[in-house]
């Protein structure tokens, strides 16, 4: 009878450190759940307990990960205890300028761009041809609060032809990231605290393959968030530079305008006229020897039946 009590009591010792292992996990599961929940997220996406946020270290702002933001919308009737919320915005737009020397005007463009604390992420040129100046399209990108002041500077290198900007607000994705971020970090902090006094190999595995896994999550996480981040305080403008001629033709809307453009019409008419003509004068000319030449052989065959 004793023999079979101990027995007893060494399964259930083994069992204890499982269950335990298993309650615990389970309990970080939630946690990471519940952060995500509205009313768990203030300003930047801190998470709450009890009502009382809680701010990162020197941290005053409530915008963590490198986030910057372009707009602040304050409510005045909002309660004394509840956080005002920094929106995050990304900006994109594009623009046409028609400049003489679209090349030239591309590296003044790279230059101003530079001097507000930008960067060309891309940049396409076309060379000069006949009757065109060539062309360059540039990707900019202008911190958020600079874009403004740097997109006037980039009209004035020419006549602006068209200009379209626009804003996508990203502050519910990035309190959202915010959030998953915090739980996370502190479910693997649990679950290392567990990792540091487990004695069973079973455990050990476990964990560790707990840990690995929303290790992994984490860092995606992370990467998605200093994407976000650098969206938001890096507006993007897609700049087109082309020359005059390579400029759209706009609509003549009264008579002098079209009387405008049919003599511009008529002039690019004959200019294409006289090109046509410079092409085909060296073929005509080797036309004309070769019936030269041939004509002759054919006289001179004609004449030896004659001469005999």
């Amino acid at each position: 009878m004793s023999h079979t009590s101990a027995t007893r009591r060494t399964v259930r010792a083994a069992t204890i450190p499982a269950a335990v292992l298993i309650g615990l996990l389970a309990l970080s599961g939630c946690a990471a759940g519940a952060s995500s929940q509205p009313g768990a997220v203030t300003s930047g996406g801190i998470a709450q307990q009890g009502g009382a946020p809680l701010t990162a270290p020197g941290d005053s702002s409530g915008v963590q990960n490198g986030a910057t933001t372009t707009d602040t919308s304050k409510s005045a009737s909002a309660p004394s205890g509840i956080s005002v919320v920094d929106r995050q915005v990304v900006q994109t737009g594009s623009a046409t300028v028609v400049v003489d020397k679209p090349l030239d005007a591309a590296s003044k463009a790279a230059s101003i761009t530079e001097a507000a604390g930008g960067r060309v992420d891309a940049r396409l040129e076309s060379a000069p041809t006949a009757g065109n100046q060539g062309s360059a399209t540039l990707t900019l990108r202008i911190p958020a609060s600079a874009l403004t002041a740097t997109l006037e500077k980039l009209k004035a290198l020419g006549t602006v032809q068209e200009v379209s900007l626009s804003s996508t607000d990203v502050t519910m994705q990035s309190q959202d990231l915010d959030a998953r971020i915090n739980a996370l970090s502190a479910s693997i902090d649990r679950l290392l605290k567990l990792l540091s006094t487990a004695t069973d190999t079973n455990t050990l595995i476990t964990l560790e393959t707990a840990i690995s896994d929303r290790q992994g999550q984490l860092e995606s996480m992370q990467s998605e968030k200093r994407y976000l981040a650098d969206q938001v305080a890096m507006s993007t403008l897609t700049l087109n530079l082309v020359s005059p001629a390579g400029a759209a033709v706009t609509q003549p809307n009264d008579f002098f305008a079209g009387l405008a453009v049919g003599w511009k019409a008529f002039l690019g008419f004959f200019s294409w006229v006289l090109v046509a003509i410079g092409v085909m004068v060296p073929w005509i000319v080797l036309g004309a020897l070769v019936t030269a030449l041939t004509l002759a052989i054919v006289r001179i065959a004609r004449r030896k039946p004659q001469a005999k």
